[in-house]
């Protein structure tokens, strides 16, 4: 709960206002070789991986603020190879990806154990999280050590990539799949850019809080993928349920998806159709970033960056899907098949 209220505050609407056009910057850095420009012919990319490597910018974005290149790369190469042997079969053979990934561990810690030292010299007075995690004091005057600071921004990094870049995979997916709602998506979103390009403006804030039918296809997105399977839960009393005893202690896991697959609570709910979210659902229906005091402080943030990656992916290219297979893969979370190869190409920029 600690933790939890720190990154509350360094995700507060506040926080988040001022990093609208920073994240846009990142964005357009991002997208800016999913397409040759000299012959638009196209450029096949895997689109989670792509909207992964996004989203861990914007996870350094709002851990950090700035941070130095070189101390990016590092910590971008390092966590990569803990990334992708975390989960593998614990060995102690040297060269294997578990062992690698331990290395890599070992790594990151002090790397980000050199970038709180500098941080401490300097006594910057930032809003970003790791300000907060420096900055703060138990009720009997404690505070955190490097090792503790280290290791709650390396959770903190986790979190924030693979749910988010696998949301907005299945965006690409589904707007693919539905020519007319991409089209009205491109609608809303062109016009913004039309309005911003008189005076070669960014996003603002208020235009990402103003785009109700691209919220919609998020909310849709996030419903239909239900990236978060469950929450663990456990009982702190006797719980009686339609007629089950869930005794003190044992643990649950509400299944999302079998909540948000439920066509008590959304008619047809294999289809995708996101003017459903144009009547809010039913309490307790609808828990893409888990409920009550247990929800995803980061909820807003991902939202926020899923927002301004769409804008800029109607407005900026047409795109198809490469490869005729169809399906879903789980690592852990569910993505589409081999995630989803998709062939970019720029779109005009003239208006009707």
């Amino acid at each position: 709960m600690r933790l939890r209220k720190l990154v509350q505050r360094s995700l507060s609407l506040d926080s988040l206002k001022i990093l609208v056009p920073k994240i846009e910057a990142l964005a357009l850095s991002s997208i800016q070789n999913w397409a040759h420009h000299h012959n638009n012919n196209g450029h096949v990319v895997n689109t989670f991986k792509e909207m992964k490597r996004f989203s861990f910018d914007v996870g350094i974005l709002t851990i950090f603020g700035y941070l130095e290149p070189h101390l990016k790369e590092e910590l971008k190469k390092n966590y990569w190879i803990v990334d992708k042997g975390y989960n593998s079969f614990p060995s102690t053979i040297p060269g294997t990806q578990y062992q690698k990934a331990l290395l890599a561990r070992k790594k990151l810690g002090k790397i980000l154990c050199e970038i709180i030292c500098e941080r401490k010299e300097k006594k910057l007075v930032d809003r970003d999280l790791l300000s907060c995690l420096l900055n703060w004091k138990g009720e009997g005057g404690e505070t955190l050590n490097d090792d503790q600071i280290a290791d709650n921004i390396i959770g903190v990094l986790f979190a924030a990539q693979d749910t988010t870049a696998s949301v907005m995979t299945w965006i690409v997916k589904y707007l693919h799949d539905q020519p007319k709602l991409l089209q009205t998506v491109k609608a809303e979103q062109k016009a913004i850019q039309k309005s911003n390009e008189v005076d070669n403006l960014p996003l603002s804030w208020n235009q990402t809080r103003n785009m109700p039918i691209t919220y919609k296809v998020v909310l849709e997105s996030l419903r239909m993928s239900s990236i978060i399977s469950f929450p663990f839960r456990e009982a702190v009393a006797d719980v009686e349920y339609k007629g089950f005893l869930i005794p003190k202690g044992w643990k649950a896991m509400p299944l999302f998806r079998n909540i948000h697959h439920n066509p008590e609570f959304f008619s047809e709910p294999q289809k995708f159709n996101p003017s459903r979210f144009e009547v809010a659902p039913k309490p307790n229906t609808f828990m893409p970033f888990g409920s009550g005091v247990h929800a995803c402080p980061g909820n807003e943030l991902a939202k926020l960056e899923t927002m301004i990656m769409v804008h800029h992916l109607v407005t900026k290219f047409r795109w198809e899907l490469v490869g005729s297979e169809c399906g879903i893969q789980y690592g852990p979370f569910p993505l589409p098949l081999n995630g989803l190869p998709t062939k970019f190409r720029r779109e005009s920029t003239t208006y009707n």
